[in-house]
């Protein structure tokens, strides 16, 4: 998966796309995108009507109904701001997923240009304002997860710049960092056995470390990891890149 050629934000105005996890389960962790970005000087705007991104029924076969989700969220997020997204998987989703979808569709040019300036979070803030330096203070011995869906993308770097520029930080490495958490959206649903499983392999490398935080980028990656962690008796600390930035400048006094 290849990073697309991305629009370049020409002002701070953005649109934040707080997806279905945040919705539900995850609220401080759109809470701390919008602190994070008005923090970088930027007007976050919450276009109403918004749902999903389509991957689900996109990742389940049924693109016929992916592509109206789709079309709504082009509907929703209308205009040229770009739109920020805490979450690898639902940016690679209108990068990648929806342009091929759409490939033999008469409305292509409206998808292509929706992935063009649709930013996953940490990536916007390096690669997109150009911030590669984080204020504040965090002390904390973190392990970072990278999201599959963050391959080929400036995720994975984005969120190791700014955790190795933040004061207090140390940032630990762990072996087999590239493998699957086993979530895979409805994956962990139809093969909730081999899901688990990958889960537990993955801990374990992560265990081995001997981390104080998980840091992601995805919260169904951090819920599926940390739901298996608290089952097995012995939970591990999780955190998103955007709570642990917000989290940094409160404990810096900047927030």
């Amino acid at each position: 998966m290849s990073n697309p050629e991305r629009q370049r934000p020409t002002g701070k105005r953005v649109q934040l796309m707080a997806t279905c996890l945040c919705d539900a389960f995850y609220a401080d962790v759109a809470r701390a995108t919008v602190e994070v970005l008005e923090h970088l000087g930027c007007t976050v705007e919450f276009p109403d009507g918004q749902t999903c991104c389509g991957q689900p029924a996109f990742n389940a076969g049924d693109w016929a109904a992916s592509r109206r989700v789709v079309r709504h969220v082009v509907r929703t997020f209308a205009g040229d701001a770009p739109v920020i997204v805490p979450s690898s998987s639902c940016a690679a989703m209108l990068s990648h997923g929806a342009p091929e979808e759409f490939a033999h569709e008469p409305d292509l040019p409206e998808i292509l240009a929706l992935g063009q300036r649709t930013w996953e979070l940490a990536d916007f803030i390096v690669n997109g304002l150009g911030v590669t330096t984080w204020p504040g203070r965090y002390e904390t011995k973190a392990a970072f997860h990278r999201s599959c869906h963050a391959r080929g993308t400036g995720t994975a770097d984005a969120v190791r710049t700014l955790l190795r520029s933040l004061a207090g930080a140390e940032l630990v490495e762990f072996d087999e960092a590239e493998q699957c958490c086993g979530f895979g959206g409805t994956f962990s649903v139809t093969f909730p056995h081999i899901s688990s499983n990958m889960g537990h392999l993955k801990l374990e490398k992560i265990r081995a470390a001997r981390p104080d935080l998980l840091i992601g980028v995805d919260t169904s990656c951090l819920m599926h990891l940390g739901g298996i962690a608290n089952r097995d008796g012995a939970p591990i600390k999780t955190q998103h890149i955007a709570q642990v930035l917000r989290d940094a400048l409160k404990n810096g006094g900047l927030l």
